[in-house]
């Protein structure tokens, strides 16, 4: 269950960043910097937190090893897939 709520948060992250970089591109381009590293920092805040609650919270270290790993790795498909999309 946190594997798939995991990757809907992550999902959401990246279609924010998607839809925002578009609406900050229309608007006022010169502050797209700004925005990248906003957002940059938005998402490393909640994927840590994330991950780190699960850590906390979970019984068996081995699953939460994985979630952990598994986390990682769709953040930087994620990372991966948006910006090649917008840039």
């Amino acid at each position: 269950m946190s594997k798939i709520l995991a990757t809907l948060l992550i999902t959401l992250l990246g279609v924010a960043y998607v839809k925002g970089y578009d609406i900050v591109k229309s608007r006022s381009q010169e502050h797209l910097p700004q925005f990248y590293l906003i957002m940059a920092a938005v998402r490393m805040v909640l994927i840590a937190t994330m991950i780190v609650l699960v850590i906390v919270f979970t019984e068996d270290k081995a699953e939460a090893r994985q979630f952990a790993l598994y986390t990682i790795v769709i953040y930087g498909l994620m990372m991966m897939t948006t910006l090649a999309l917008r840039h």
